[in-house]
């Protein structure tokens, strides 16, 4: 099978995009206890609202798909193999060798730190900061279940499924919005709200089952011009309705103008990827390759910078978003190629079996 080279530019922009996130993220008014920002209200806390929605149901849908190319050359058990390796392990391995460094930062900008080290025993502590370091590593870690899941399928699915989905026509696409608006609403975890199991868990086997069809991808694709449009229409909408509510959090999270851009704005990518960005180059193929090695390292670098010049100069907000996105974008190469080079690091963190050139 010829490699989708749309689909690897779509992951590593959307892993850029994340990381952009993040940059407003940590400085946002409307997120109480988890950023650092310079006023009440903030115009430019809209960029999260742009963002938040569609980026991670994006990168499930395909992983989703990735998995289905991957099994049709491979065995379930050699996908099991690399599922574990390069998910599991570095959610797990790794988040015990450095989430310590990030609960550090995490807890230090929530103004918890001090509390927490005046109250619990040493063991304790490390443990209370693995936890609290968890941060980007969520997205690997369900996304490993899901591929366990999609295994023990995979024994029962005899393929009916999967042909029968090819099928799928314009307006059934765009009525999945509303099984992918269920699904959000249920299998949400109460405390840590990312871990949205519901939605995330069907965007995945949208991937697999639907997305995976090339020829879904071209009706896709021969109406670009209008989904564009109309996840245009339905962002601004959403950004008008929700903006300075806590927009990571039920009900908002799910709200019927959240799911109806988050799933245009899904469409019009895919559109607009397969029309666009099927074709790459060195720059695609630098960050296609480092993506993933991106992803694991920005934020620990991101947020370092961020409380550094919170809490030791005066900066206006301008500097500090732009030295954040250069910490982050280049703190995170910088943290991964160093770690690629590291033989047990680079397995326990960045789950790379042995030493390569580029992560």
């Amino acid at each position: 099978m010829m490699r989708k080279v749309y689909l690897d530019n779509i992951r590593w922009m959307t892993v850029l995009l994340v990381v952009l996130y993040h940059v407003f993220f940590i400085f946002s008014a409307v997120t109480p206890g988890m950023g650092l920002p310079f006023a009440k209200t903030q115009v430019q806390d809209g960029a999260v609202y742009v963002l938040y929605p569609w980026m991670m149901v994006l990168l499930f849908i395909v992983s989703g798909m990735s998995s289905r190319y991957f099994l049709e050359r491979h065995t379930v058990r050699e996908y099991l193999r690399a599922r574990t390796r390069k998910l599991l392990v570095p959610s797990t391995v790794g988040l015990l060798i450095a989430g310590w460094l990030q609960g550090f930062i995490n807890m230090s900008i929530a103004g918890a730190l001090k509390p927490m080290l005046k109250a619990a025993p040493p063991p304790a502590r490390y443990l209370i900061l693995v936890v609290s370091g968890t941060g980007v590593l969520w997205f690997i870690q369900l996304l490993w279940l899901f591929s366990m899941f999609l295994a023990l399928i995979r024994r029962f699915e005899t393929g009916r499924l999967y042909a029968w989905t090819e099928k799928t026509n314009m307006p059934a696409l765009l009525l999945l919005g509303i099984p992918v608006w269920l699904s959000g609403e249920i299998l949400n975890t109460p405390v840590v709200s990312v871990y949205r199991f519901g939605i995330y868990g069907f965007a995945f086997l949208l991937g697999y089952f639907v997305f995976a069809h090339d020829a879904v991808i071209a009706r896709l694709s021969r109406l670009r011009f209008p989904l564009i449009i109309l996840a245009a229409v339905f962002g601004t909408l959403h950004v008008h309705l929700s903006f300075g509510s806590p927009y990571a959090v039920m009900p908002q999270v799910n709200s019927v103008s959240a799911v109806a851009y988050l799933w245009t704005a899904v469409l019009a990518v895919f559109a607009a990827m397969k029309a666009w960005g099927d074709q790459t180059n060195k720059i695609c193929q630098f960050f296609n390759r480092r993506s993933f090695g991106i992803y694991v390292c920005h934020y620990l670098a991101l947020s370092a910078a961020a409380l550094a010049l919170r809490t030791w100069t005066f900066l206006p907000a301008l500097p500090c978003y732009l030295i954040t996105a250069a910490a982050a974008f280049g703190g995170s190469l910088l943290l991964s190629e160093g770690i690629a080079r590291i033989p047990f690091l680079r397995w326990g963190i960045l789950g790379i079996k042995k030493e390569k050139q580029h992560v």
